[in-house]
């Protein structure tokens, strides 16, 4: 065991009422390289307890970037005045802590001796090589760039009513861009994936290489490409698309803070919201395969990070919950508390959001849509608490008469996810994990990961006029 575990439940002996104490040690690295030249390197390192206390209904929070006893103790002190004080200025006092499986023992992830192993000169030559090697895949590259992240950290949780858990994990992360020129017109292609894993698991779909090609390759189909129709259409979504809807669209309107402020999701539950093909869940675990990027053993409250099922062959059954939520809506905690740093709040947050396979395979649904686009790459978007959504798509692939046709550019799908959900009408028995690079924000970022399979439904389509 670490000696930070230790430390807390010394720290911990003595104090009064409810105490959760968080050590959190996070060291990150990062490059980037773009024309040729290394533009950018970066590495940081902190670490420190958070404290939080219940106390007469009311939170408080302090920290303190030392792992000594004595601040620990006096950080405590600090946490129980700040709780005393805001049970004095809410409106209702917050409800006893739901009883709870919490984690006890060590949970190390796989591939941290991996990847600390392998010198940051090497993995410097690696990107800086990619990035040569998109500019060289084809005479219409203009420029490219490729960025490199890890993030490694310690956790370790101790509470007075039983937890007291600690792991280790790391994350590393690939980004690739390539733009091409034709005839003053630009296109761009980008890949990216990311992982809780060593090197070898970051490479488990696909090598650098063959990610930069697809990057290269992507920025040069999309020269001369059309614009599609507009309107209403049949479209079958690609994993990231699927991971992207399910996160932003879906994802945030059951986690329990936001259906208390009255998403879309409030009030739904054991209703239905989607196709009897739709089953969603939320799971702390890598489900179908390891390394998922938003993968925890153990949330910041200590409690284990199992699956959660929110919708079941499209019933609404569960949302997301930290043990406050769980104890407002008289359930069970779902293991989605989670701080991005020492020193922050844990907020109710996602971890890896995906839908299941289902039994069709991507072959039969092409082969069974007569007029409809293939969808693959999002690029951006944005979603809110009623549902609707508006997502730019990197590459649409015509579909005629069940075979894939002309490539297509600019294309936008929108729509009410659970509406959009509803016209599920085929599901593939492929599934992919595909959003694992990158950030989700909620006052504070959070590695999440998202995906599934191809999905076949209805959204309305748009493209750049």
């Amino acid at each position: 065991m670490p000696e930070s575990l230790d430390v807390l439940k010394q720290a911990l002996s003595g104090a009064d009422g409810f105490v959760e104490l968080r050590y959190h040690a996070k060291a990150s690295r990062s490059v980037e390289v773009e024309k040729g030249r290394v533009e950018r390197t970066q590495a940081r390192h902190r670490k420190g307890v958070a404290v939080r206390v219940l106390d007469r209904g009311g939170w408080g929070l302090a920290s303190t970037g030392t792992l000594e006893p004595r601040d620990i103790k006096k950080a405590i002190a600090q946490a129980q005045t700040a709780a005393r004080a805001s049970a004095a200025c809410k409106r209702s006092a917050v409800a006893d802590l739901p009883k709870v499986e919490l984690a006890q023992g060590c949970f190390d992830q796989p591939g941290l001796e991996e990847l600390s192993g392998r010198p940051l000169e090497e993995k410097i030559s690696v990107v800086a090589k990619l990035e040569e090697h998109m500019r060289s895949a084809s005479p219409a590259i203009q420029s490219a760039s490729c960025g490199y992240s890890e993030i490694f950290e310690e956790k370790s949780i101790v509470t007075s009513d039983g937890a007291a858990a600690t792991f280790r994990l790391v994350r590393p992360e690939l980004r690739l861009s390539a733009v091409a020129s034709k005839k003053g017109e630009l296109a761009t292609g980008a890949e990216s994936v990311g992982v809780t894993g060593g090197w070898e698991c970051l490479f488990r779909n696909g090598s650098g290489e063959y990610f930069a090609e697809k990057a290269a390759k992507t920025a040069t189909d999309l020269l001369g490409a059309a614009n599609p129709e507009g309107g209403r259409s049949t479209v079958i979504l690609a994993p990231s698309i699927v991971g992207l809807l399910v996160h932003e669209a879906i994802g945030h309107t059951v986690e329990a803070d936001f259906v208390q402020a009255g998403s879309v999701a409030a009030g739904k539950l054991g209703q239905r919201v989607a196709s009897e093909l739709v089953t969603l869940c939320d799971s702390g675990r890598s489900e179908y395969y390891a390394g998922a990027g938003g993968s925890i053993p153990v949330d910041d409250e200590g409690v284990v990070a199992g699956k959660t099922t929110i919708i079941r062959e499209g019933i609404l059954e569960s949302y997301l919950h930290n043990r406050e939520s769980a104890a407002h809506f008289g359930v069970a905690p779902t293991g989605n508390a989670r701080a991005w740093e020492y020193s922050d709040q844990p907020l109710i947050r996602m971890r890896n959001t995906y839908m299941e396979p289902g039994t069709s395979s991507l072959e039969e649904m092409i082969a069974g849509t007569e007029d409809g686009y293939l969808l693959e790459g999002p690029r951006n978007g944005q979603a809110d608490a009623t549902g609707e959504f508006m997502f730019a798509v990197q590459e649409a692939r015509r579909i005629r008469n069940g075979k894939l046709a002309e490539l297509v550019k600019g294309v936008t799908i929108s729509g009410i996810a659970f509406d959009v959900l509803s016209t599920v009408d085929a599901v593939s028995n492929s599934f992919l994990w595909d959003l694992g690079s990158g950030y989700c924000g909620k006052g504070q970022p959070a590695k999440v990961d998202a995906g599934g399979p191809y999905v076949r439904c209805r959204v309305l389509l748009g493209g750049e006029q």
